[in-house]
């Protein structure tokens, strides 16, 4: 049993309180993992937003026709896989999409509602939302490169979900864990959850001894000599 939480409930909400994403980021590079953020343009859509869960990947493709005629029933299928997709999000999974280009939308507000429904963590777009009034006056977590309102209907289309993707170069597996905020995107991988957030909680409370080191007069260079980081 961990240190510090007891089941994924206990660590969002304890990451919330007392981390932010930098000191996972900075343990996870001291555990090898030093290519896990991702591109520094995804943001959550309010600077004050916070997404932590468990990831829910989707797979996204472009497509050049709401319903065509083709070898794959995918293409017959408006948004295809999507619905099916959305409304398979568990309590605490995060909806986090690639694939597609950036010509439309892959988030809007109705998908909010009903992810809201499903107890799901927020959405990562590797791409554009729109109804952003509506997703903040719900105040439910997505992260995006910003706003567009052109839709994916006749644009693009899911073609899978729970399976692996690649967003910047950073593979995201069901179950992984993705952090947020303003700072940017963190993927920690399932097997790198508890030495991850172990760390960061330790090293949370290590820069807080630095801090009243700091306004006490101490230097940087006695700081870093005797706690070991900065």
């Amino acid at each position: 049993m961990s240190q510090y939480w007891s089941d994924d409930n206990m660590l969002f909400s304890l990451v919330k309180e007392k981390l932010i994403v930098a000191l996972v980021g900075d343990v996870m590079d001291t555990m090898g993992l030093q290519h896990q953020f991702l591109n520094p343009q995804l943001k959550p859509i309010d600077p004050h937003m916070v997404i932590i869960g468990r990831a829910m990947p989707v797979l996204e493709a472009d497509f050049y026709q709401q319903q065509a005629t083709g070898h794959n029933e995918i293409s017959e299928k408006p948004f295809g896989l999507l619905f099916h997709a959305l409304d398979d999000l568990k309590k605490n999974e995060i909806f986090i999409c690639a694939g597609g280009s950036l010509r439309y939308a892959q988030w809007g507000g109705l998908m909010t509602m009903r992810a809201l429904h499903c107890s799901a963590a927020g959405a990562v777009i590797h791409g554009y939302h729109r109804d952003t009034n509506e997703i903040l006056r719900l105040n439910f977590p997505v992260a995006s490169f910003g706003s567009f309102a052109q839709d994916q209907g006749p644009r693009g289309k899911v073609v899978d979900w729970r399976v692996p993707i690649e967003l910047d170069g950073v593979r995201v597996m069901p179950g992984d864990v993705i952090y947020g905020d303003r700072d940017g995107v963190l993927v920690i991988p399932a097997q790198a959850v508890d030495d991850a957030f172990h760390g960061a909680f330790e090293k949370a409370e290590g820069e807080d001894r630095i801090l009243a080191a700091l306004k006490n007069g101490m230097t940087t260079v006695e700081a870093y000599s005797k706690y070991g980081m900065i």
